[in-house]
C-alpha cells in the first residue's frame, strides 16, 4: 500500500512528546493505515463490493501508575491536541494499577526489526477479483449433487501498523492478505446440506487456484449429505486437522499471564509438568516467513522469538505481557497483543502443534471405528475444571473406512484427560495462524440419540 511512513512516524514521536509535555510521565503511540477490497458474486453475477480505506491512531499515557487511552481517525492537529488533553486529564483520574507501565527497555526488540516478507504489492482490480469468485463459484457448481451457491467471494488487503513509545522505540511492519472462499449446497434424496472451502495467504502466489478452491467445496458439501444420527456411546474420535485446533485453543487461554494471575486457569499449578502426551511440541514461530500471526516485535515493542510452549509434552510457559509478568515476578515472553485503545491482552503468534507419523488412514485404522469430526459449533468450557464439549458433526468409521456422515452428536470430556490421550497424525498443513494435524483421541464421550 502506498503510504508515507516517515509522516507517520513524525506524527506519533510529536504525540507522544506532547504527551510527555502535557505532564504525562511516559506514552505509547502508535498507528493502523489498512486498505481492502473485496467482490462477492452468487451464481455468475456481482453480488456486492466493498472498499474501505482507514487511518487511525490510538494513545496510551501514564501518570505515575495510573493510565488512560484513547483513539482517533480524525488525525487533525486540533483533533490530536484535543486528544492528549484528554487522556492526560483522564489517566490522572484512573485508579492506580501498580503494573501498569511501558515495557522494561531492556526487552525492546533492537532495530533494525526481522523482515518477515509479509507483504506482497500485487494489485488486483475488481475485475480480477469477481474473475476468481465467479471461477471458484462455478467449479464448485459443476460438482455433482451440487444443486445451489451461496456465493463466492475473493478480497485483497494491506496494512500497516507502527509503535513509537517515549523510551525510544519506534518500529513499523506492514502486511498483505489475499482471500478466495466459496458456499455451495448440495443435495440427495431432498437432504441437502452445505460445504464450503477458503484460503487466506499473505502472497497471491500462494492462494491456491479457483478451480481447486471451488471442487474442494462442493466435494465437501457433497459427502456430507444423508446424515445419520447414531446412539450415545464412547469411543475414538478423530479431529480432523481443519477443526483439531479447537480442541487445543483453550489451552492457550489457561496458560494466558492474566489468567494465571487472576488464578482463574485450570492449568494454574502445571507449568513445568506434562500436559500433552510425550514427544508431543506446540510450537510459537514469530517469524515464519509469509505466516499470517508474523510479526518482528509483540505489541509493547518486546522482543519475540520462536519457542516450544510445550515441549515434548511439558508446558514451558505462560503467555506474558509486561503487566502479567510484573504481576507474577517474572519478564514478558513477548505476547503482548494490543488493538488501538486500552492496555494490552496477550495471544500468540503463528502457532502449531507438530505432526506425527500417521496419515489420516493410518489414523483411522489405529482407531478402528470411532467418529471424525469435521465440523464443531457451540464449545462449552469450564475456565476452572477444563470440563468441555461441543456440537460435533462428521463421519463414522468401521474397521478403518468411512461409513456414513453423521450430524447432531456431541463430544465431551475434561480437556486435561483427553489432551493426554492424543495421537496427532503426519497432515499438519499452515492455514491461519494457529494450525495442528488431525488428532485422534482414543476414547471420548459422545452423546447422540
Amino acid at each position: 500500500m502506498a503510504s508515507d511512513t516517515s509522516s507517520a512516524a513524525e506524527l506519533l514521536h510529536d504525540l507522544v512528546a506532547a504527551a510527555l509535555k502535557a505532564g504525562a510521565d511516559a506514552a505509547e503511540a502508535v498507528s493502523a493505515e489498512s486498505r481492502s477490497a473485496s467482490i462477492g458474486v452468487r451464481n455468475g453475477a456481482l453480488e456486492d463490493v466493498e472498499r474501505e480505506e482507514s487511518r487511525d491512531l490510538g494513545l496510551r499515557v501514564f501518570v505515575g501508575k495510573r493510565q488512560a487511552s484513547v483513539s482517533a481517525s480524525d488525525l487533525s492537529p486540533a483533533t490530536r491536541a484535543r486528544l492528549v488533553e484528554r487522556v492526560v486529564a483522564m489517566a490522572r483520574l484512573a485508579p492506580e494499577d501498580p503494573y501498569a507501565g511501558l515495557a522494561p527497555r531492556e526487552l525492546l526488540a533492537t532495530a533494525p526489526h526481522t523482515d518477515l516478507d509479509l507483504f506482497d504489492a500485487s494489485e488486483r482490480s475488481a475485475a480480477e477479483l469477481e474473475a476468481a469468485a465467479a471461477e471458484a463459484e462455478a467449479a464448485a457448481l459443476a460438482v455433482p449433487g451440487v444443486v445451489r451457491s451461496e456465493g463466492g467471494s475473493a478480497s485483497t488487503s494491506s496494512s500497516e501498523w507502527r509503535l513509537v513509545t517515549s523510551d525510544g522505540f519506534d518500529g513499523a511492519y506492514r502486511g498483505s492478505g489475499f482471500s478466495l472462499s466459496v458456499g455451495v449446497i448440495a443435495e440427495k434424496d431432498g437432504a441437502m446440506e452445505r460445504g464450503g472451502e477458503g484460503r487466506t495467504t499473505r502472497w497471491l502466489s500462494d492462494l491456491p487456484d479457483p478451480a481447486w478452491i471451488g471442487a474442494e467445496a462442493g466435494r465437501r458439501a457433497v459427502e456430507r449429505v444423508g446424515p445419520r444420527k447414531i446412539a450415545s456411546t464412547t469411543a475414538p474420535v478423530i479431529f480432523d486437522n481443519r477443526v483439531a485446533t479447537q480442541i487445543l485453543s483453550p489451552l492457550l487461554g489457561a496458560i494466558s499471564g492474566p489468567s494465571i494471575a487472576r488464578g482463574s486457569s485450570f492449568l494454574k499449578d502445571d507449568l513445568g509438568k506434562a500436559v500433552l502426551p510425550s514427544g508431543l511440541n506446540l510450537i510459537d514461530d514469530p517469524f515464519r516467513a509469509r505466516g499470517l500471526g508474523s510479526t518482528p516485535f509483540d505489541d509493547e515493542g518486546g522482543e519475540v522469538e520462536r519457542r516450544a510452549l510445550v515441549e515434548n509434552g511439558v508446558l514451558t510457559t505462560w503467555l506474558l505481557n509486561s503487566a502479567s509478568a510484573a504481576q507474577l515476578g517474572l519478564q514478558s515472553t513477548g505476547h503482548a497483543s494490543r488493538g488501538l485503545a486500552g492496555p494490552p491482552g496477550v495471544s500468540t503468534h503463528n502457532l502449531h502443534l507438530e505432526p506425527g507419523d500417521l496419515d489420516a488412514e493410518a489414523l483411522r485404522r489405529q482407531a478402528g471405528t470411532g467418529l471424525l469430526v469435521t465440523s464443531m459449533f457451540g464449545p462449552s468450557l469450564n475456565g476452572n475444571t477444563g470440563d468441555w464439549s461441543a456440537g460435533v458433526s462428521g463421519f463414522w468409521f468401521e474397521n478403518g473406512e468411512i461409513a456414513h456422515p453423521v450430524s447432531e452428536v456431541t463430544v465431551a470430556g475434561n480437556l486435561k484427560a483427553l489432551w493426554m490421550r492424543m495421537t496427532p497424525g503426519s497432515d499438519l498443513e499452515f492455514r491461519g495462524g494457529f494450525n495442528s494435524p488431525s488428532l485422534l483421541i482414543d476414547a471420548v464421550a459422545i452423546a447422540g440419540k
